[in-house]
């Protein structure tokens, strides 16, 4: 074995749950990017239309809505969670910090000489994100209504009306509802079930009340 792949094995060892992590996401988003270019095509082909080429499609609002309206609520939900869990318990939770008493996080944090950027770097990064995707979602979202509205023979809006219209605000609320019950359910059930072998569970033996990791 030569010393090349030695070092190649090592960093997919170490690096294996993210390389898998993005791995599907990147299965899944050329999964919505085909079906979406079918459905979007049969529906350019029903009003008299070309059809897109994959190209033009996965540049188009129909994708770009598509994809941010779901990366903005998981960027919320990841972003309030590392906030919400400086200041706030959920008694037997994996998750949570410990009801009573210091944690080993709250101590660091005293004597670190970092500044504050890199102090609160993760929820500054999960921000920024969010609000790229929120903005993303917004035009993408924006050009979609416009092409649909051209397909009808109806008036075109202007951003400042999608952005405000109820439509816009329930794209957002169906996928942020369904992310903060996922973690809410994550939290409380993470409280009495165990899963052997996973740092999101407490060790197997632990108690119901025990919380944190």
């Amino acid at each position: 074995m030569t010393k090349r792949a030695t070092k190649l094995q090592l960093f997919l060892k170490d690096n294996s749950l993210s390389i898998v992590m993005f791995s599907l996401f990147a299965v899944f988003l050329i999964g919505l990017s085909i079906t979406g270019l079918f459905q979007n095509n049969n529906e350019r082909i029903i009003h008299g239309w070309e059809p897109q080429s994959y190209s033009k499609y996965i540049t188009s609002g129909s994708f770009v809505e598509a994809v941010f309206e779901n990366w903005e609520s998981e960027f919320l939900q990841m972003g309030t969670l590392v906030v919400a869990t400086i200041f706030l318990r959920q008694k037997g939770a994996a998750d949570s910090k410990k009801i009573r008493g210091w944690n080993s996080v709250d101590k660091s944090s005293q004597h670190s000489k970092k500044g504050f950027i890199y102090t609160n770097s993760l929820s500054l990064a999960l921000g920024t994100l969010f609000i790229i995707s929120f903005a993303l979602h917004a035009f993408g979202g924006h050009a979609q209504v416009n092409e649909e509205a051209k397909m009808h023979g109806e008036q075109i809006t202007s951003l400042w009306s999608y952005v405000s219209s109820y439509q816009f605000w329930f794209e957002s609320f169906q996928n942020w509802q369904s992310e903060f019950l996922a973690v809410g359910t994550l939290l409380v059930l993470s409280v009495f079930l165990r899963q052997q072998g996973s740092p999101e569970s407490k060790p197997v033996n632990e108690p119901d009340d025990a919380t944190g990791k």
